[in-house]
């Protein structure tokens, strides 16, 4: 798919590899909406830079782990721009608890992380999918190497990763022809999220040196990747690994 005047959703599109991933798709010509749940001001001053590349662009908000709150995001996206043609399902959420610590995961943990990593795709695909299917769509899923490596933040966040990429095969196999469907598994994203965080550059030391590349991810990295999944027409049901190699060591 080349993504001139086409129609995209990025969610969790504000910030980070989101945002990225919106700049990416509206330097190709393609109108974009931007969803958040609480990054209001970062979506709305995205949608504003986005609509000064000369595309139309939104800001749109929706908790993407609500059924009803997507299925009204997606039909306001469809009606404001005009359809809906690709789909890319960045928001996420974690907890950061060590694997051994059981008892330290709560319910909580369990039910925000899993609404929003692994139900929501499934709410955005279902809600965006009479709208993909009339012109050929296309959806990226951004996951993790904690889904096919079992490492990462926390037990919840890597089961979410894993359910994920294995619905992307589920539903590409489901879907297809009329919608191609895939996954993007990056490991360490250098994004201001970590870069606030007190273990960050510990984090970003070891990803380093475990890559034979020594070199992690940073947001374009994503959006690069994503742009190449959407023009690969023959492309779908896979999950990309995006980590300079680390799984190698």
């Amino acid at each position: 798919m080349q993504v001139k005047d086409k129609i995209a959703l990025v969610t969790g599109g504000g910030v980070g590899a989101g945002r990225a991933i919106a700049f990416a798709l509206a330097h190709e010509g393609c109108h974009v909406a931007v969803n958040y749940s609480r990054s209001e001001g970062q979506a709305m001053a995205t949608a504003e830079a986005l609509r000064e590349t000369g595309v139309r662009a939104m800001a749109v908000k929706g908790d993407v782990g609500d059924d009803a709150a997507v299925r009204s995001m997606v039909q306001q996206v469809a009606d404001t721009l005009g359809g809906l043609n690709v789909l890319v399902n960045n928001a996420g959420a974690t907890s950061f608890i060590p694997h051994g610590d059981m008892e330290a995961v709560q319910d909580e943990d369990w039910n925000r992380i899993l609404d929003v990593n692994l139900k929501g795709p499934f709410y955005v695909i279902r809600a965006a999918r009479p709208h993909l299917e009339r012109d050929g769509g296309v959806v990226v899923n951004i996951s993790s190497v904690a889904g096919v490596y079992g490492v990462g933040s926390s037990v919840p966040y890597l089961a979410s990763k894993a359910g994920l990429n294995t619905m992307t095969i589920a539903l590409a196999r489901a879907l297809g022809p009329a919608i191609r469907i895939n996954s993007i598994a990056p490991g360490f994203i250098d994004t201001r999220w970590w870069q606030v965080r007190e273990e960050y550059e510990t984090v970003k030391q070891g990803a380093t040196e475990r890559s034979p590349l020594k070199n992690v991810c940073q947001p374009e990295d994503v959006a690069d990747l994503v742009m190449g999944l959407i023009r690969a027409d023959l492309i779908t049901g896979q999950v990309v690994v995006l980590d300079g190699g680390s799984n190698l060591a």
